[in-house]
């Protein structure tokens, strides 16, 4: 009895979630009709919260422009290049509901202008 409550108390659970609307504000449009940029690498950020009994941290669209700033600081952009094709994935971790952590990752593909 002793060993499965404590594998039920040692156990946790965790939960990905894809943030699929884009927030962005910075749109751009740019028509790439000739092959004049090549992909250089790609850029992530991230930002976790941690929830007691459901209370703490910041909101989803708070952990998301965190996530997403961290990302843009973590590109070091020169000159003609910028991210791209960028998203917010969200994972929660939970112990038995009492705590629980939540995690922004923003993840990009930097590309850089030739011409």
């Amino acid at each position: 009895m002793l060993v499965a409550a404590m594998g039920l108390l040692m156990s946790s659970c965790g939960i990905h979630q894809d943030a699929t609307s884009n927030y962005n504000q910075l749109q751009t449009q740019v028509v790439l009709n000739q092959a004049n940029f090549e992909v250089v690498g790609t850029a992530k950020g991230e930002c976790t919260q941690v929830y007691i009994f459901g209370i703490g941290g910041m909101s989803k669209k708070s952990m998301s422009e965190s996530a997403t700033s961290e990302m843009h600081k973590n590109a070091n952009l020169r000159g003609s290049q910028a991210i791209i094709n960028s998203n917010v994935n969200f994972k929660y971790t939970t112990i038995l509901g009492v705590y629980t952590t939540v995690t922004a990752t923003a993840n990009g593909t930097i590309i850089e202008f030739k011409k």
